[in-house]
């Protein structure tokens, strides 16, 4: 039952995908491990090109734990889930590139940065999610929506 971009999904499944991505984060900023942050970046540009439903971490949650232990379901926006996502994505692209080419020191401040915006996601506050609704939706004047007079 999908409408204007919302869909259901399961909690413990969603929940899953955005704790992991976190917790890779902080262990390879912990642990000084680059390549931990090229399979977060591999995680959300994969789930951004394959919708939230397709997502790596979504579907193997569903196809193992899921089955163990099912949860309720709840509604997303599929578009600001992938929009964050790739976000994400760009984000740990950007360290990547600071990390190996750059200046590995500010690369590592990024990672930080990146972690704890990661973090808040993984408790509910999602700022692509956010920034995606405040473009394209209807939540502030500034809103693309809102100017076309949609």
């Amino acid at each position: 039952m999908e409408q204007n971009g919302l869909s259901p999904i399961s909690k413990g499944a969603f929940l899953f995908c955005r704790s992991t991505i976190a917790a890779v984060l902080w262990i390879a900023l912990i642990f000084q491990v680059k390549w931990l942050l090229f399979v977060s970046f591999l995680l959300l540009a994969t789930s951004a090109l394959s919708g939230i439903k397709r997502a790596p971490l979504i579907v193997m949650y569903t196809n193992t734990l899921e089955r163990l232990i099912p949860s309720a379901r709840e509604i997303v926006d599929e578009r600001g889930i992938r929009f964050a996502q790739a976000l994400g994505a760009a984000l740990n692209l950007l360290c990547l590139l600071f990390l190996y080419l750059l200046n590995e020191r500010i690369g590592w401040g990024m990672v930080l940065i990146v972690a704890i915006l990661k973090t808040a996601g993984a408790f509910g506050f999602c700022g692509g999610l956010k920034m995606y609704q405040c473009l394209f939706g209807k939540c502030c004047p500034i809103s693309l929506n809102r100017a076309a007079g949609k």
